[in-house]
């Protein structure tokens, strides 16, 4: 059987990619900072789902995750689906901040752990939502498109890493647009809006393929392949709102 921590499985895209797992036949450790709803999720599984509070945030989030594995007897998958964002066009302090912290710290402090524990056991697969949001900075969202950003190229240096090393380690880095959830609620509007349980399954697809990075759907990556082609000096004075 098949063993997968999702890591921001309280609401949102991590939720729903648990819930096909769990679906599919996996085992599945449910991690987030709210642990209700992650104990709703698990009552229809109560063989194959287990519940850890980990909040990616704080510095005892590490032993958190391995304490988790410990209890599912190891796995062969990490999702990561824990982040925040906001258009924070005047650039709110505490906004920039937490972005930071939970995008770029928490991210680096959960995924090198898991990194790290598929290193000593032998291998498995690391996945990632990450964000079209990296291919460019957004005036609109400072904070949110730059440690989307720091994401892709993250995972990019570990999976070269593995391979300098030997590590049997598979990477998937998940890169959607706007995605119909509590993230977006921010009463902006937002064009192209997808839905979780739609995405959810194209990125279960990709982790199945062993895909290194899957841009969700197609009109988004003929968006970000044209905004590749669009020169820094052009960009800089480019408008782009959600």
């Amino acid at each position: 059987m098949k063993k997968a921590v999702v890591v921001g499985a309280s609401s949102g895209i991590g939720r729903e990619v648990a819930r096909l797992l769990l679906q599919q036949g996996w085992s599945v450790g449910l991690a987030a900072r709210r642990v209700e709803p992650l104990h709703a999720l698990a009552h229809d599984y109560p063989d194959r789902a287990w519940v850890q509070a980990i909040d990616v945030t704080r510095d005892d989030a590490p032993q958190a995750l391995m304490a988790l594995i410990g209890q599912m007897g190891g796995i062969d998958l990490y999702f990561h689906a824990a982040g925040v964002g906001w258009q924070n066009a005047a650039l709110d302090a505490t906004k920039e901040m937490r972005t930071l912290l939970t995008n770029g710290v928490g991210f680096t402090r959960m995924v090198g752990e898991a990194y790290r524990y598929f290193a000593e056991c032998g291998g498995g697969h690391i996945a990632v939502i990450s964000s079209i949001a990296g291919t460019k900075g957004l005036g609109a969202a400072p904070a949110y498109s730059g440690t989307k950003a720091f994401q892709n190229v993250y995972v990019q240096a570990l999976e070269q890493q593995a391979h300098m090393r030997h590590l049997p380690i598979r990477f998937t880095d998940i890169r959607p647009g706007f995605v119909r959830t509590d993230l977006l609620g921010d009463g902006q509007s937002y064009p192209m809006l997808m839905e979780p349980r739609l995405v959810a399954r194209a990125i279960v697809r990709a982790i199945d393929r062993r895909r290194h990075v899957c841009v969700i759907d197609w009109r988004y990556r003929v968006l970000t392949f044209f905004w590749q082609l669009i020169p820094d000096a052009l960009w800089r004075r480019v408008s782009v709102h959600t």
